[in-house]
C-alpha cells in the first residue's frame, strides 16, 4: 500500500511535498506461491485447450472456464475454485512442480513440494454464471483501474518499479553460485519523496530476505551488497544520500514462506498491480481466464493509459472501467490525467471508446489473451513487463492526430 502525507490535488498551484511508499514481495512469500500456483493451473488449462483445438476435438471458440484459488499453511496447499474443461490436468502434479521450481524442496526452508499434502476441491463454473459469459457478457461485475506515468521507462509509478528492482535482484542472487545463503521469502518496501507531483529522491529502503540460520549476524550487510547497491546503481539520479535503510529489522528471518505465514491467492493484489498509487477495483487476477474482467479488464485499463501516455496526450494518465455481469459493454469509461493533460480529458475518453473495443471478446482478442502465459504475472507485478501483451501501446497515431488537432 501506499502512504502519504499532505495530500494536495496536483491542479493546484500550491508547492507540495508528499512521501509515497510501495512494496513488492519475492516469488517465495506464501502469498506469491499461491498466485503463481493458481496461475500455473491456469496456463496448465489453457494448454489443454491448444491441444484439443489443435487435434481437432473442440472448436476454436470453445475455451476453458477458470477461476481456481490456493491456501497455503505449513505442510498443505488447498486448491478450490471452479473449472469447466474439456481437457484434464493432473492438478498435483502441477502444484508440486510449481512449489518446487520457486525453491522450497525442503521443509527447513519452510515448504517442500515433493512431500506436502495437497487437497483439491474444484467443481464446474455455475451455468448461471455461464449463461452470461457464453454470449460475450462481462463474468462478473466490479470496477477495474490502469494507470501510466513518464516517470519511469516502463511507465509505471517509481516506488513500485524500485521495490519490483530489488525482488528481482534478490532472486538473481538467490539462483547464483555466488548465493550466500538467501532463502526464497523477501519483502521490500520504498519510499520515494515527490515534489509539485514528480519524484524527487530515495527517502528509505527496506527489505527482509529470508535466510539460512549461520549467516544471520551478516544479513545486513549481504542484503546492502548483493540487493540493494545493485538496483541503486540503477536509479542513482534518485539517491542523494542520507537514504534510511532497515534491513532484516527484526534481527531474524529464518522460518519463511508457508511454515511462517499462511499464503492465499490474490491477498497481493496492491503488489500486483501500482503500489497504492492507483485505486483497485478489489478483483484478484491470479487463477481467472481471461472472461473475467477483473483480470481482462485490468489489463485493458493499463493498455488504454499507457498508449495514451506513449501518445504524448498526458503525463500520467488513470483509466477507470466499470461492468455489469452478463453485459458485452463497460457501463462506466472514466479517465483522469492529474493536470497533466495535453487535450481535455472528455476528449482523450471520447477516443478511448472510439478506438478501442473494451467488450471481454474485443479485449481478449486484441490482447491476445488465450495465448498469454500467466504464471509470470504473478511474479513481479502484472504491470511494467515489456514481455506482457497489454504492456505494448497500440493505436499510438489515432491518438497524436487528437493531440495534432489542438
Amino acid at each position: 500500500m501506499t502512504l502519504g502525507i499532505l495530500r494536495v490535488h496536483p491542479r493546484t498551484a500550491k508547492a507540495m511535498t508528499r512521501i509515497y511508499t510501495s512494496e513488492s514481495v519475492s516469488e517465495g512469500h506464501p502469498d506469491k506461491v499461491a498466485d503463481q500456483i493458481s496461475d500455473a493451473l491456469l496456463d496448465a488449462f489453457l494448454d489443454e485447450d491448444r491441444r484439443l483445438h489443435k487435434d481437432g476435438a473442440i472448436s476454436p471458440e470453445d475455451h476453458c472456464r477458470v477461476a481456481i484459488e490456493t491456501m497455503l499453511a505449513h505442510g498443505v496447499a488447498v486448491i478450490s475454485g471452479e473449472v469447466t474443461s474439456a481437457g484434464y490436468v493432473h492438478v498435483q502434479n502441477v502444484v508440486r512442480e510449481t512449489i518446487r521450481s520457486i525453491g522450497y524442496t525442503d521443509t527447513n526452508v519452510g515448504f517442500d513440494g515433493s512431500n506436502c499434502g495437497v487437497l483439491v476441491a474444484i467443481q464446474p463454473q455455475s451455468m448461471d454464471i455461464a449463461m452470461g459469459v457464453d454470449t460475450g457478457g462481462a463474468g462478473d461485475q466490479g470496477m477495474m483501474f490502469g494507470m501510466a506515468t513518464n516517470e519511469t521507462p516502463e511507465m509505471m509509478p517509481l516506488p513500485i518499479a524500485i521495490a519490483h528492482a530489488l525482488m528481482r535482484q534478490a532472486k538473481a542472487v538467490r539462483d547464483s553460485a555466488e548465493n550466500p545463503g538467501f532463502r526464497p521469502d523477501a519483502k521490500a518496501q520504498v519510499s520515494v519523496i515527490y515534489e509539485n507531483g514528480r519524484p524527487s529522491s530515495i527517502e528509505t529502503i527496506v527489505v527482509s530476505q529470508q535466510h539460512d540460520e549461520q549467516i544471520g549476524d551478516n544479513m545486513k550487510h549481504l542484503i546492502r551488497e548483493h540487493i540493494v547497491n545493485p538496483v541503486l546503481a540503477q536509479y542513482k539520479q534518485y539517491d542523494r544520500g542520507g537514504i534510511k535503510e532497515h534491513y532484516n529489522p527484526t534481527g531474524r528471518f529464518v522460518r519463511g514462506g508457508p511454515a511462517g505465514d499462511t499464503g492465499l491467492t490474490g491477498r497481493k493484489i496492491i503488489v500486483d498491480t501500482y503500489g497504492g498509487m492507483c485505486p483497485h477495483g478489489g478483483g484478484a487476477f491470479s487463477g481467472k481466464d481471461p472472461t473475467k474482467v477483473d483480470r481482462s479488464a485490468a489489463y485493458m485499463a493499463r493498455h488504454v493509459a499507457k498508449t495514451v501516455v506513449a501518445a504524448g496526450l498526458a503525463d500520467k494518465c488513470q483509466v477507470a472501467l466499470a461492468y455489469a455481469i452478463g453485459v458485452p459493454e463497460p457501463v462506466a469509461v472514466n479517465v483522469e490525467t492529474f493536470g497533466t493533460e495535453k487535450v481535455d480529458e472528455d476528449r482523450i475518453a471520447r477516443r478511448i471508446r472510439d478506438v478501442f473495443d473494451m467488450s471481454p471478446k474485443g479485449i481478449i482478442k486484441q490482447l491476445g489473451l488465450y495465448d498469454a502465459r500467466y504464471r509470470e504475472t504473478a511474479r513481479n507485478g502484472h504491470f511494467g513487463n515489456s514481455a506482457f501483451s497489454w504492456e505494448q501501446p497500440s493505436n499510438v497515431a489515432a491518438f497524436q492526430d487528437a493531440l495534432a488537432s489542438v
